[in-house]
């Protein structure tokens, strides 16, 4: 089945990945469950890297991927290996969202990365995985990254006589909300997944993406349309709302309540399963539910999937 002929939904493992609250998730219909990290943000969270290990090993189905990944922090050869291995012991079931990031200035200048090549430095990195993860002799001389003659390996689980890593290696997931991202995702991505974006701004990014595609030349079957939305799903909707406002902080908490419903929507199951069909109408396909809240998260998850996701609809021109 294509990716757009159908309607998934993905969690987000916070506040930090938990054995018992992905197994519970994988009971449910959640296909995919995400995890991202600074290197040095304020207070105490983990890595990116660090946290998408854990979730492969204590995972038996669900797809695992990193939302995000602050690509330009890392060297790529580095993270083509660390993803390629973790795709392989996982059976195939790694995917990689991949940001620019920015908002903690001490992360790029700690590991001497110029925060204004970090557009530059993610497009060249993403090119550095690709060719990696071809498993043929690569070499490579580009702005920021050289080497001669190299070729990745992926590790054969024991047992195995054929590494079950995804040909091509993982996908590559382009997060943002600025056209620049857009650009990227559909230049070098294979799939787009915006974080706090309304879907009449959804709507648009989607044009956005396939105007740049056909304006490379590249065929977009097959890619991956997703949103990373910060909710809280309640029987008390008000307590929902009242969730995310407080979670998301100064910097969108005091917004007026009307801004919070467009760029992360809140309330019971029945208010959820207008706003989510509102994503699914302007393009989306792959919901990852992040909940907006410190507590009781396996609830928010288990809602989205028992009593949101079955009343979704695609729209009717996907035929």
């Amino acid at each position: 089945m294509a990716a757009d002929d159908r309607i998934v939904l993905g969690a987000a493992a916070l506040p930090e990945p938990d054995r018992a609250w992905l197994a519970a998730v994988e009971r449910l219909s959640i296909e995919s469950v995400w995890q991202g990290g600074h290197l040095l943000p304020p207070g105490p969270s983990g890595e990116a890297i660090t946290r998408l290990a854990l979730m492969t090993a204590w995972t038996q189905r669900a797809r695992v991927g990193t939302a995000i990944l602050l690509l330009p922090l890392y060297h790529p050869v580095v993270i083509a290996k660390q993803l390629l291995d973790l795709d392989a012991r996982s059976g195939g079931r790694v995917s990689v969202g991949v940001g620019v990031g920015g908002e903690f200035r001490q992360e790029f200048d700690a590991v001497g990365v110029p925060l204004a090549e970090r557009g530059a430095r993610t497009d060249e990195s993403i090119e550095v995985l690709r060719q990696l993860w071809k498993g043929e002799p690569v070499s490579h001389q580009g702005r920021f990254f050289h080497f001669e003659d190299v070729q990745m390996r992926a590790v054969v689980p024991p047992g195995e006589t054929v590494s079950p890593v995804q040909p091509g290696g993982p996908p590559v997931l382009v997060s943002g909300r600025k056209e620049p991202a857009m650009r990227r995702a559909a230049r070098l991505g294979d799939g787009w997944m915006p974080y706090l974006m309304s879907p009449t701004a959804y709507e648009r990014s989607v044009q956005t993406i396939r105007q740049e595609a056909q304006r490379v030349g590249r065929n977009l079957d097959g890619f991956e349309w997703m949103i990373y939305l910060y909710t809280s799903i309640r029987r008390d909707g008000d307590r929902a709302r009242d969730e995310v406002a407080s979670f998301l902080g100064g910097a969108y908490g005091d917004r007026p309540g009307a801004m919070l419903d467009r760029i992360a929507p809140s309330g019971t199951p029945e208010e959820m399963v207008d706003h989510l069909q509102a994503y699914v109408d302007a393009g989306v396909r792959h919901v990852i539910i992040s909940p907006a809240t410190p507590a009781d998260t396996l609830e928010v998850i288990t809602l989205a999937a028992e009593e949101v996701l079955p009343r979704l609809t695609l729209p009717n021109h996907d035929g």
